[in-house]
C-alpha cells in the first residue's frame, strides 16, 4: 500500500469515502448510512472523517505562490557573488581600454 501511485481501483475507493463523507457533512446522509455503504462500524467511520477532514484543512491551509525558494548554498552563494564582482571588473577593465585605444589614435581632423 505504500505505492506512490495508487491504481484506479484505489483512488475511486477514495473518492467514494470522500463522497460519502461529504453526504454526511452536508445533511444528505447519516453517520450511519455512510458506515454501512462502506461496509465499516461507525466508530471506524468517524475516524477516517476526521482524518479526511484534516487532510483537507492541510491542503487547503496557506500556502506560498509561487516556486518553493532554493536551499541555501553559502558556498555556491558565495561563488556566485564573486562571479558577479569580477564581471563589473571586466566590464570597467574592456571601457577603459577602449578609451585608452581612442586617446592612443592620432586626431584624423588635425591632418
Amino acid at each position: 500500500m505504500n505505492d506512490p501511485k495508487p491504481t484506479a481501483h484505489l483512488q475511486a475507493l477514495a473518492r467514494r469515502r470522500a463522497q460519502l463523507i461529504m453526504q454526511v457533512q452536508s445533511g444528505l446522509l447519516s453517520a450511519q448510512e455512510a458506515a454501512r455503504q462502506l461496509r465499516i462500524s461507525r466508530k471506524t467511520y468517524y475516524k477516517w472523517e476526521r482524518r479526511a477532514l484534516a487532510a483537507m484543512v492541510e491542503a487547503l491551509g496557506h500556502r506560498e505562490y509561487g516556486r518553493p525558494p532554493r536551499p541555501l548554498d553559502p558556498e555556491k552563494e558565495a561563488l556566485e557573488r564573486r562571479a558577479q564582482e569580477l564581471q563589473a571588473k571586466l566590464q570597467v577593465l574592456e571601457q577603459t581600454e577602449q578609451i585608452r585605444q581612442r586617446l592612443a589614435q592620432p586626431d584624423k581632423k588635425k591632418a
